[in-house]
């Protein structure tokens, strides 16, 4: 039996349902039931009636999993498989700033821990950043923990934001510099660049198309156009060469990879639903309190 075979046996006896990050190995998206971004995933679990959930992605979008979906057991295949800039806001780090600056609403990034969610007054998305912040009732509105969504944020919105922290990024897409831009439109003339909000600014500055992974998506497929360069992690190039057939990706950089997400292999999703690991915990004051931002975004979102 394929390994393969045995995880589609495993999850029909488990009732299980696979989930994968758009930025997982290719063949890890190929086995999922769902792919797509960290939020879209979470919502799409609140609809089926697996009572498992195996999410491959990093450690705060199999908790946003688990928030949502409090009754179901939710697994994620490897331990390590951590968010860099999930990591730069403790509950503490954010309880400063919230002490600093006391009145101000705080809308924080979906790329954060269950704990530091509790605090929010909302949480967003890269998709729906703008819109969240400027529906806060505070002239002045608390975000993290991503400055360079905070920039994107900014461009289109008329609230000050108080960055917590100060400055953080994703590495994968914090690296991606100008001199990447410049190199991949001398290589491909005739590409749209699309790019990610957590890239630097100057690196949006100069996108044709700006957005979320699901915008990406979205664009690539409907446009008219036939090349892209692809301003985000290229784990991404995956779906949109199987959603878009004919059309030409070409990654912004070869070193625009997410280790932890590839921490994820085929062995790994195997043995979570053979051995149950690593099943997500999370006190339930916790949940409860993050799921009140996540509501909160969801309703304001309509």
């Amino acid at each position: 039996m394929s390994l393969e075979d045995e995880i589609l046996r495993l999850k029909r006896d488990r009732n299980a349902v696979i989930l994968a990050h758009n930025y997982q190995r290719p063949e890890v998206q190929d086995i999922a039931d769902f792919v797509g971004d960290s939020y879209g995933l979470s919502v799409e679990a609140t609809k089926t009636g697996a009572d498992v959930i195996v999410f491959c992605g990093v450690d705060f979008m199999a908790q946003t999993a688990k928030i949502l979906n409090p009754e179901k057991t939710v697994l994620i295949p490897s331990r390590h498989a951590l968010c860099p800039m999930a990591m730069l806001l403790t509950k503490n780090e954010l309880e400063q700033v919230q002490k600093n600056n006391p009145g101000c609403e705080t809308v924080l990034y979906v790329n954060t821990h269950a704990d530091v969610k509790a605090l929010a007054t909302c949480i967003c998305t890269s998709a729906n950043a703008p819109k969240i912040v400027s529906q806060m009732k505070t002239d002045m509105v608390i975000f993290g923990p991503d400055a360079n969504l905070g920039y994107f944020v900014s461009k289109t919105c008329d609230k000050k934001l108080v960055y917590a922290p100060e400055a953080g990024f994703c590495p994968t897409h914090h690296q991606i510099e100008m001199v990447d831009v410049e190199r991949a439109r001398k290589k491909y003339p005739n590409a749209v660049l699309t790019v990610h909000p957590e890239c630097q600014p100057q690196v949006q500055d100069a996108a044709d198309f700006l957005g979320s992974t699901t915008q990406i998506i979205k664009y690539c497929v409907e446009s008219d156009e036939k090349e892209f360069i692809v301003g985000t992690e290229m784990g991404i190039i995956h779906r949109l060469e199987r959603e878009a057939p004919g059309k030409k990706f070409y990654p912004i950089s070869e070193m625009a990879v997410c280790p932890t997400m590839k921490n994820i292999t085929l062995e790994k999703v195997r043995n979570a639903l053979l051995k149950n690991r690593f099943e997500v915990e999370i006190p339930k004051d916790v949940m409860d309190r993050a799921r009140v931002g996540i509501q909160r975004m969801m309703d304001l979102s309509k």
